[in-house]
């Protein structure tokens, strides 16, 4: 913990100085005697109620204590939503993603997992949206509208996902509307979204302005970029590339019906994947399970788009400062010393 006003701890100085005071006040001869016949009783009654005569003090020094420490700004270490940060999420829509390996299919998971992360990140951090089977297409630019990104993470469904893999040109376009993102100018949600001529380079490391959440089931079977040719794009551009194996080594696709139909082998290819995320800095995860991809996409949102910070805790300190006075005033009504 540290403190914006740190100087203002010396008001703590106060609580020895109430102590010395009230140690003084109660040692003060009585003026007055008290006539009290039964002297065994009055000394039960009193060492039965020996305590309750200094909780109140005790949560009123304690009361004290804490608006002391309240107002010399006390902060914590915590992670702060990142200005002008930006993911974009890259689906593979491919036709195996129909897998049912994983429930209800492989690209019903994903669009779940999404829908997910879209609730985890910050309202501030700017989400894009690119699908790719054969070649990929942008579905949302990077905007903090998020109707539009669950909108076009709906629409997943109907992506014509046939034609192969291209996950090197994927990465690709990935890298270059991170690029324009971060060159982006201030829009309102919906807008159209306006590029500069020409786009500063992204931060260079753990937190940069860009990540890239790569989502896919298969190993690259068409485009012109190999994955870590991709891969090395984004590397060149600082962009880490979080990604994700999704399937069964023993998924499958049914084609055709009755006689007629095959079932055809779709198995993922983590390995690639993998290696795509130690070059770029991201981390794999192989999710084979709902659970494991959720688990994956929710920790993702939870940690993109921040960064390392402080976040003061002033009103906390303040508001238990005024319960534990509460608590001194009404124990110290209920309390106060009665002789029967």
């Amino acid at each position: 913990m540290s403190f914006g006003q740190p100087f203002l701890l010396l008001t703590l100085l106060a609580i020895p100085a109430a102590v010395a005071a009230y140690a003084v006040a109660t040692r003060r001869r009585a003026r007055y005697a008290v006539r009290f016949t039964n002297l065994g009783v009055l000394e039960t009654i009193a060492a039965e109620r020996q305590w309750r005569r200094y909780a109140p003090p005790a949560l009123l020094l304690l009361a004290l204590a804490t608006l002391c420490v309240g107002v010399a700004r006390p902060r914590v270490a915590t992670v702060v939503p990142q200005e002008r940060a930006t993911v974009i999420l890259v689906v593979d829509a491919s036709g195996s993603m129909q897998a049912s390996d994983v429930k209800p299919t492989r690209l019903g998971a994903a669009q779940a997992a999404v829908r997910l992360f879209l609730r985890e990140v910050p309202s501030r951090l700017r989400v894009g949206l690119i699908v790719f089977a054969g070649e990929p297409q942008i579905a949302a630019p990077p905007t903090t509208d998020r109707g539009l990104v669950y909108s076009s993470v709906d629409a997943l469904g109907y992506f014509p996902g046939y034609g192969g893999t291209a996950i090197g040109d994927a990465l690709n376009t990935a890298v270059e509307l991170g690029k324009r993102a971060v060159g982006q100018t201030g829009n309102a949600p919906g807008q159209t979204i306006a590029y500069r001529l020409s786009a500063p380079p992204a931060s260079v490391g753990p937190h940069s302005l860009v990540s890239i959440v790569l989502l896919s089931d298969g190993a690259q079977t068409r485009g012109l970029l190999q994955p870590l040719d991709g891969a090395q794009r984004a590397k060149e551009a600082g962009f880490p590339v979080y990604t994700v194996a999704l399937g069964t080594p023993h998924g499958v696709l049914k084609r055709g019906v009755g006689p007629f139909e095959q079932m055809i082998p779709v198995p993922p290819d983590p390995a690639t994947l993998a290696a795509i995320a130690e070059t770029t800095g991201g981390r794999f995860v192989n999710a084979q399970s709902w659970q494991t991809l959720r688990d994956a996409y929710t920790r993702l949102g939870s940690e993109l788009g921040r960064v390392p910070g402080r976040s003061e805790k002033t009103w906390a300190f303040l508001a238990g400062a005024a319960g534990l006075l509460v608590a001194a005033g009404v124990l110290g009504g209920l309390w106060s010393p009665r002789l029967p």
